[in-house]
């Protein structure tokens, strides 16, 4: 059984998850063998301690360990219920909770992948995805599976992507809206030598439809949105593209690209329901929270019934995510229930101003959190990163809102900052900007 743990955690989290999970051998590439030296005395479980790569006193080294085992080892047998990962979701106000995947979980998210998202012996596929998410999203198996090649990356840097991209002569990648804004964003001398034809799966938050533009429209790729989480391995729907999205306008199609889509045929059974248990009309405007059944769905959190049991009530996975259903029944997320801002007493979505921001020529990122408002309960307040060299006031980036969404919908303020909090996936950190000003760096 697998654990991967995400590197970026502090030691004393890899202690926790590694305990918590009952490890008996950790492993780790050699940028970490001091961190988890640092730990050992906390992890007195731990029989054995491998270094992926270089050398130390005290670690066992995995190539060695290869070159030495015999080829002709008898494989353990498996039932499809049994456990082949335990992924551990970051916490921000409490510990990480351990997701039990399944090798059934797995297997049926990569068959349904295949049939939505066809790959071939051909393919070369980019890795800008970390491998610890969501279990890279199930592409380590996915792509071994058709027998196409990894081209890996230590971490995301776009130049290194572009790159690899044409000297590997990549096919296809994945990334969260946050790396797809960093290759779009990069100089147009990294740029100018973009592969066209790239087909781009995205998911982890939703991207802004003029995100999905500039790739489509600037770099020739395709890209098309998954939706999903840790707990459902990961994919429930994929926005899949119908014969009659393409007499569409390119900034058309890319509104609806932005939408989470309809339910892979392998994932179960996906509804949007309101307070009672009643699924939400079909009218693009209903809010209600995804909830889901079926064959991706974890088996529960690992050594934690009374969270298992609470995002599990009533037989369905409870997503926390909000989100409305469109007449040709495509669900679109508006937000994180706990992200949508109550302003006198009318819900706004986050998402939706964030996106109308990004539409501003000045704007490369941005994130939009309710802040307290002595009048209206809660007000939105906008943190924007500017492209380089570009410049606009919060006057203009307010009145740009103001003339394309409900006055009440447009931030009260903007802060302008050079980065914005993340983790290691990618999503924005929310709670860190609603900390205010100091938690953060100001422009």
């Amino acid at each position: 059984m697998l654990v991967p743990v995400n590197f970026r955690l502090t030691p004393d989290d890899f202690a926790y998850i590694i305990n918590h999970s009952g490890a008996r051998i950790v492993c780790a590439h050699e940028d970490y063998l001091d961190a988890v030296d640092g730990i050992r005395a906390e992890i007195p479980g731990v029989q054995h301690f491998v270094a992926l790569e270089g050398s130390k006193v005290n670690w066992l080294q995995y190539e060695s360990l290869v070159a030495a085992a015999s080829p002709h080892f008898k494989p353990a047998t498996v039932s499809e219920r049994d456990l082949l990962t335990i992924n551990y979701t970051s916490g921000t106000t409490s510990r990480p909770k351990g997701v039990m995947i399944t090798h059934r979980n797995a297997y049926m998210n990569v068959v349904g992948t295949l049939i939505h998202l066809p790959m071939t012996p051909a393919d070369r596929y980019l890795w800008t995805l970390p491998m610890f998410h969501a279990n890279g999203w199930t592409y380590p198996w996915l792509v071994t599976a058709v027998g196409a090649v990894h081209v890996c990356l230590r971490r995301v840097d776009p130049m290194q992507a572009f790159r690899l991209m044409k000297e590997e002569s990549i096919t296809l990648l994945c990334a969260a809206p946050t790396v797809l804004i960093s290759l779009a964003n990069a100089p147009d001398d990294v740029r100018r030598d973009a592969r066209p034809g790239i087909r781009v799966v995205t998911a982890g938050a939703p991207p802004a439809a003029a995100t999905i533009q500039r790739m489509e429209g600037e770099l020739g790729w395709h890209v098309t949105q998954v939706y999903g989480l840790t707990e459902t391995a990961p994919f429930i729907t994929v926005c899949e593209p119908l014969p009659e999205h393409a007499s569409l306008s390119l900034e058309q199609r890319c509104v609806i690209k932005a939408r989470q889509g309809v339910e892979l045929v392998t994932s179960g059974d996906l509804r949007v329901l309101d307070d009672a248990g009643n699924e939400v009309p079909h009218d693009g405007q209903t809010l209600g929270e995804i909830c889901v059944r079926g064959n991706v769905v974890m088996e529960g959190y690992y050594n934690d019934p009374k969270a298992t049991e609470e995002a599990m009530r009533g037989g369905w996975f409870h997503s926390g995510d909000a989100a409305v259903v469109h007449p040709d029944g495509y669900v679109e997320i508006r937000d994180r229930f706990k992200d949508v801002i109550i302003s006198g007493g009318e819900n706004i979505s986050s998402v939706e101003v964030e996106g109308t921001l990004m539409r501003h020529p000045a704007v490369q990122e941005v994130g939009v959190v309710g802040v307290k408002h002595e009048r209206w309960g809660e007000a939105p307040h906008a943190f924007v990163v500017l492209k380089p060299g570009a410049s606009a006031s919060d006057r203009e980036l307010i009145e740009f809102v103001r003339e394309r969404l409900a006055h009440f919908k447009a931030p009260h303020a903007v802060t302008f900052v050079t980065e914005l909090p993340k983790t290691a996936t990618g999503k924005i950190q929310k709670y860190v900007l609603r900390g205010g000003k100091s938690a953060i760096t100001a422009q």
